[in-house]
């Protein structure tokens, strides 16, 4: 799968701006806020509907318009297939595949495989458990529908719930029957969420593992658990058993949506114990671990997004994705770098073709 060209109106800080793509190497650079990060976060939003880094829509949105426009050609299973975004101030984003407006835009998601590394990938590590979930359930939803579609059904039904638990305490009232349908419906989506985050870690570990080892060349033990528990008790029991103390927080307190993954080295949390070189390693070991899952459960070779990645990284670890990358297992690259020369100096020794996009 190739982006063959982009072309952005409105968009962030650009007005105006399109560009043509080489089938494998493109690099943006310039200096910081010319607006590279904002070309790479476009693509990401071709595939994904959002935004990578500001998932409020009007914010994306260039300060001095109403509206913006990315519209992204790609060359998928040899046919080209047109993606558009469009949204509007005050009015629902649009998204179109080959001039025909997705009715859902879980619809589109996986249809354009892809992965992005960023320093912003540290929140993984530093800020709470939803944004371990939302990693894992991105990974997991680019290569099944049905587990986007529970884990939407899922999150309809808990908002409901904590609404009729607001309800009974502003009302002093309770009813049980009206709680057992939504307990019943949290388990029949819930119970397959937390049966396939579990088969993924299965699988997804031992790539993670072999990632980190490469990337490293070090002997520190790495591990990726599963935290749920659903582990211990089947959630219907744990719903019934937290019944008092949700009534009294007014919100759901056990779930699925409570679950996390555990990032240790050598038995240690990463975030406390891991030196900034070993966390960055261990991000990047599961991006490209991410990269290789979706790889093997579609068939296609995401696009991969590297931002401001050489700045933050020593040389083995450059030196590891370059290896990487010029292998045929890898699709199209896209970088973004404040420095021409570097950023040149490095694709050259991959042997590949590439673009160089310089911005002002």
């Amino acid at each position: 799968m190739i982006l063959k060209s982009l072309s952005l109106i409105n968009y962030k800080n650009f007005t105006s701006k399109a560009f043509e793509f080489d089938a494998k190497i493109n690099c943006f650079v310039g200096n910081n806020g010319v607006g590279k990060t904002n070309i790479l976060d476009a693509i990401y939003h071709l595939s994904f509907g959002k935004s990578y880094f500001n998932p409020i829509t009007s914010q994306n949105i260039n300060h001095d318009a109403e509206f913006f426009v990315i519209d992204g050609v790609y060359n998928k299973s040899d046919r080209e297939e047109k993606v558009v975004i469009s949204a509007k101030k005050g009015q629902k984003k649009v998204i179109k595949r080959n001039a025909k407006v997705y009715e859902r835009f879980a619809d589109h998601i996986g249809f354009l495989p892809l992965v992005i590394i960023s320093p912003t990938d540290r929140d993984l590590i530093t800020e709470g458990s939803d944004m371990r979930r939302k990693f894992i359930d991105g990974v997991i939803s680019q290569s099944d529908k049905n587990y986007l579609s529970n884990l939407l059904a899922y999150s309809k039904v808990l908002s409901q719930r904590n609404a009729l638990l607001k309800y009974f305490a502003a009302n002093n009232t309770f009813d049980q029957d009206t709680l057992s349908v939504y307990n019943e419906q949290l388990v029949t989506y819930g119970q397959p969420i937390f049966e396939k985050r579990k088969a993924f870690l299965t699988h997804f570990e031992p790539i993670f593992q072999e990632q980190y080892k490469a990337i490293s060349g070090a002997s520190e033990q790495v591990s990726l658990t599963y935290q749920s528990a659903i582990h211990d008790m089947p959630l219907e029991h744990l719903l019934t058993n937290a019944l008092a103390k949700d009534r009294m927080l007014q919100y759901t307190s056990v779930g699925i949506h409570k679950d996390d993954l555990v990032f240790e080295i050598n038995g240690y949390p990463v975030k406390k114990f891991g030196s900034q070189g070993q966390q960055k390693t261990y991000l990047i070991a599961l991006k490209l671990a991410q990269f290789n899952f979706i790889k093997k459960e579609s068939g296609v070779a995401p696009i991969l997004l590297l931002d401001d990645i050489f700045d933050k990284l020593d040389e083995n670890r450059v030196t590891h994705i370059i290896q990487l990358v010029n292998t045929n297992n890898f699709g199209q690259l896209f970088i973004s770098d404040t420095h021409p020369d570097r950023t040149e100096g490095v694709v050259q020794k991959i042997h590949q073709s590439y673009e160089l996009f310089h911005l002002e």
